[in-house]
């Protein structure tokens, strides 16, 4: 695991941005019960986590040798983590609303220039989470219905649910999504750091291989058939 990733897993779980507890699963907004909540939001009161988050988004950039001219961030949670990113790397800034405001100009994405569209710049989308890829993949469709050429999608942190692989696979062109942190690496920090325990490590592997199932099988049936976003 990098360093990025490390020191990120152990910040979250200290701060509780990310919280782990199979035996009393959190509900999530699909009405499923799952044993893992992320709230990056919190990461924001971190000096330390806000220059981790920032290095690691570079970390990827150089890694992957990503070329591009504009970054755009998700609102809300996005928007700051891109902010931060754009000005270490001094880049242009844009940020994509969830839908379009029913007021003024109806703009979706804020920050373009007076062409109002990106006019075939390379953008990278940056997000703070990704969980079954829904709300990201709109975000992808909004930027290149605004001439954007986005191929790439940088996440603090993914579940890494198989939703959102095929939910990212499916665009054509495909969008390629990295992540600061992923779901072993965290198990991984966690374990290490007596955050959790062996029967707990393997309740939070189960959930992983079947995220929708997982709750029933542990006498939580879900309160409504809808998916996350």
């Amino acid at each position: 695991m990098n360093k990025y990733a490390e020191r990120l897993a152990e910040i979250s779980l200290e701060m509780g941005a990310i919280k782990l507890n199979p035996s009393e699963p959190f509900l999530w907004a699909s009405g499923y019960r799952m044993p893992i909540y992320n709230d990056n939001r919190m990461l924001l009161s971190s000096p330390e986590a806000r220059q981790i988050v920032a290095q690691g988004f570079a970390h990827i950039l150089e890694q992957e040798r990503i070329d591009f001219d504009v970054l755009a961030g998700t609102s809300t949670a996005g928007i700051p983590h891109a902010t931060s990113l754009a000005d270490r790397l001094n880049k242009p800034l844009t940020y994509v609303r969830s839908k379009a405001k029913d007021h003024g100009m109806g703009n979706q994405i804020e920050g373009l220039g007076a062409g109002g569209d990106y006019g075939s710049q390379r953008v990278v989308l940056i997000e703070d989470l990704i969980s079954t890829g829904g709300s990201s993949i709109k975000a992808v469709e909004a930027v290149r219905a605004a001439k954007g050429d986005l191929r790439w999608c940088l996440a603090i942190f993914s579940y890494g649910l198989s939703k959102s692989r095929e939910r990212f696979s499916a665009l054509d062109p495909v969008c390629k999504h990295r992540t600061i942190l992923d779901y072993d690496t965290l198990i991984q920090v966690a374990r290490a750091k007596n955050a959790i325990d062996p029967e707990e490590e393997r309740l939070l592997l189960a959930w992983r291989d079947d995220p929708f199932g997982w709750g029933e099988k542990q006498g939580f049936p879900p309160q409504k058939q809808e998916f996350a976003a």
